[in-house]
């Protein structure tokens, strides 16, 4: 059911070109959405009386689909209209990130869970920006390529959420959840529960020294940590050593990492915000001749599996990362009409304590 639409021409008249009238090519979806000033998602919904939108829109996309002689072929519609049992997993990362960061495979491990029972297939695509991951949406509805999507990383004022509801099309968004959105959030709230409870575990340990490693400013839960991780500070009377925005590269970990250990006012401790990460951030300690837990302690973000294996063991905050997938799976299979038990998480993130943290140490001021 994931075959590319095909669409039937009107009569044409001779001599036609470029799906416009005068050529012998065949009319596209693509020409009519460039002669009535629309995205190609807007002529499917317009002609198949679905989505969002204006009947002044409906009439103009409708006559240039007539001038051009477009219409889509039966099995195209029929295919539009039928269930593809895929879903859309749109991730804006690189591919070298991606396959760096183990959070993706367990996510994908909790949809996969109840996906694939279901006869539910998982499409992924790795796109590098917003204006690219929007296109992508617009492309695969108009295809008829998918059934619902799995939306990432949410942003203030994210736009995808109303796109996808404008496209009509079922989607969850993973992140702090939003009442104010469109579609149903899931999981990774209480952002907040998780670094609060690293700092106060790290200030009853006597660290007083503490720098916070941040993933991109723009990303919702980035904002919701970091005025977590600053207000506990601040309740006990301490001020961050240093709050630093990162991408989620290995490269950024060890740099930061680096330069944070550099300070003449180094860091007793460093909280991450994700387990692959922290995992760098140790390595490059241990390099500039410091020892995990005695001299810097290490806290991380996920509980992902390689936490368990280290040399010192992680401390992290578990925030349940197939859980939230399946959560997700559930969620979203029930927006798409099917009968699914309700969707349980078993509460807000906590944090693990391993070998990676102690006391401070007493050797410096």
């Amino acid at each position: 059911m994931n075959e590319r639409l095909e669409e039937r021409p009107g009569r044409s008249a001779p001599g036609r070109r470029d799906g416009g009238p005068g050529n012998g090519t065949r009319p596209t979806i693509k020409a009519v959405a460039a002669a009535a000033g629309v995205s190609t998602a807007t002529v499917s919904q317009a002609v198949n009386g679905t989505g969002r939108i204006s009947e002044a829109t409906r009439r103009r996309v409708l006559a240039a689909a007539a001038e051009l002689g477009w219409s889509p072929s039966a099995p195209a519609t029929a295919l539009r209209r039928a269930r593809t049992r895929t879903i859309a997993l749109v991730v804006r990362r690189p591919t070298d990130v991606l396959g760096a960061d183990p959070h993706f495979s367990e996510l994908i491990t909790g949809l996969e869970g109840q996906l694939a029972p279901r006869g539910y297939g998982l499409l992924l695509h790795l796109v590098p920006d917003m204006a690219e991951e929007s296109a992508l949406y617009e492309r695969l509805v108009a295809e008829g390529r998918i059934d619902g999507a799995v939306l990432t990383d949410a942003r203030a004022d994210d736009p995808r959420p109303r796109l996808l509801k404008s496209l009509g099309l079922p989607a969850v968004l993973l992140g702090a959840p939003d009442p104010a959105a469109p579609v149903p959030g899931v999981g990774l709230g209480q952002q907040d529960a998780g670094v609060r409870e690293a700092v106060s575990h790290l200030l009853e340990h006597g660290h007083r020294r503490i720098a916070y490693v941040a993933g991109p400013a723009d990303l919702v839960h980035s904002g919701l940590r970091r005025a977590a991780f600053e207000q506990a500070l601040a309740e006990a009377g301490l001020h961050p050593v240093a709050v630093r925005h990162t991408d989620f590269t290995e490269e950024a970990a060890v740099t930061v990492t680096a330069e944070l250990l550099a300070r003449p006012d180094r860091p007793t401790a460093l909280v991450f915000p994700n387990d692959s990460m922290a995992v760098c951030g140790m390595g490059a300690a241990q390099r500039a001749g410091l020892r995990v837990p005695e001299d810097v302690s290490v806290v991380g973000y996920d509980n992902l599996p390689l936490g368990r294996w280290l040399h010192p063991r992680l401390t992290t905050v578990d925030q349940q990362v197939q859980r939230v997938g399946a959560a997700a799976a559930l969620t979203l299979l029930a927006g798409c009409g099917e009968e699914v038990p309700a969707p349980l998480l078993d509460g807000r993130p906590r944090l693990v304590v391993r070998e990676s943290t102690g006391p401070a140490p007493t050797d410096r001021p």
